[in-house]
């Protein structure tokens, strides 16, 4: 098993014990990303902000393990608020297109630093 932690500045730095992603053997698992822009490492204020942000931030991280959102098999997303479930399928059209990878959209109480949303995955290269 080879396994290689993968890091870029184009998404926020990991604010607590955690790699932005880990490779293993061409599996790409990435960590959760909220809507910290990356270079001032503030939330972007707003839910819709927030969802491209952390799309963005994920493109990053998959761009810099040689991949991209298209190689994404598996996404997870977490809402503060499932109201917003139709504002992530909508955003998410802008990111990801068809064949979409396989998802699960989880309502939770709360997330770091106040976010309203936050979406980890997984990415399969090669």
């Amino acid at each position: 098993m080879t396994k290689t932690i993968v890091a870029t500045a184009n998404a926020p730095q990991a604010i607590g014990t955690y790699s932005q992603a880990v490779n293993v053997d061409g599996t790409v698992y990435m960590s959760g990303q909220i809507g910290l822009d990356p270079t001032s490492m503030q939330m972007v204020e707003g839910i819709e902000a927030q969802i491209h942000q952390v799309f963005k931030n994920l493109a990053a991280v998959a761009e810099a393990a040689g991949g991209s959102l298209a190689d994404v098999v598996k996404l997870n997303v977490f809402l503060t608020d499932l109201a917003n479930f139709a504002k992530v399928n909508e955003i998410m059209a802008q990111y990801f297109s068809q064949p979409y990878p396989a998802r699960a959209a989880v309502g939770v109480a709360s997330l770091p630093r106040n976010a309203l949303v936050e979406a980890d995955a997984v990415m399969a290269l090669g």
